[in-house]
C-alpha cells in the first residue's frame, strides 16, 4: 500500500515537471508590456530610462525585446553634425516591439511623438547658436514628418 501512494505522488510530480520543461524558456515576464510603454514615452526621463536600459540590455534579455536598430533607416543619422541616431534608435525599437507584440497601430501616434520630442530635446540640448539650432528643429521636423506618414 506505502508503494502505491509513492507511485500516485509521483505521477503528479512527473507531470509538472513535464509542464515546466514544455513552458518556453525565453517567455516574457508578464510586466514586459509596462515596461515597453514606460521606455517609450514622449518624457526626458523615459527617453533616459530607455538608454539606461539599452546600454544594460543582458539585464532585460529575459524580457525578449527587440534591441535591433538601423537607426536612422535610409537617412542620415547625423545630419549636418546633429546626433540624431539615438532618436532613431529609440523610434525602432518602440515600432518593433509593439509590430511584435501586435499593438502598433494604437502606439504609432504616441511612438512618432515621441521621437518628435527626441529630436527637439537634441536640437536643445548641445548649446547651438539660434541659427543651428532652427537648422536642427527643421530637421528634426522632416524626420517627424517623414515617419508620420511613412513609417
Amino acid at each position: 500500500m506505502i508503494r502505491r501512494k509513492s507511485a500516485i505522488l509521483a505521477i503528479p510530480a512527473a507531470t509538472l515537471l513535464a509542464w515546466a520543461a514544455a513552458a518556453p524558456a525565453s517567455a516574457a515576464p508578464a510586466d514586459a508590456s509596462r515596461v515597453l510603454s514606460s521606455w517609450t514615452q514622449t518624457s526626458a526621463s523615459s527617453y533616459n530610462a530607455f538608454i539606461a536600459a539599452r546600454n544594460d540590455q543582458g539585464s532585460w534579455s529575459g524580457y525578449g525585446f527587440n534591441w535591433s536598430t538601423d537607426y536612422c533607416s535610409s537617412s542620415p543619422d547625423n545630419p549636418l553634425g546633429f546626433p540624431f541616431n539615438l532618436s532613431c534608435a529609440r523610434h525602432d525599437f518602440g515600432y518593433r516591439n509593439y509590430k511584435a507584440a501586435g499593438q502598433f497601430s494604437a502606439n504609432k501616434p504616441r511612438l512618432d511623438t515621441m521621437f518628435h520630442e527626441d529630436l527637439k530635446r537634441v536640437c536643445a540640448s548641445h548649446g547651438y547658436s539660434s541659427a543651428k539650432k532652427a537648422s536642427c528643429n527643421s530637421l528634426a521636423w522632416t524626420y517627424y514628418t517623414a515617419v508620420k506618414r511613412l513609417g
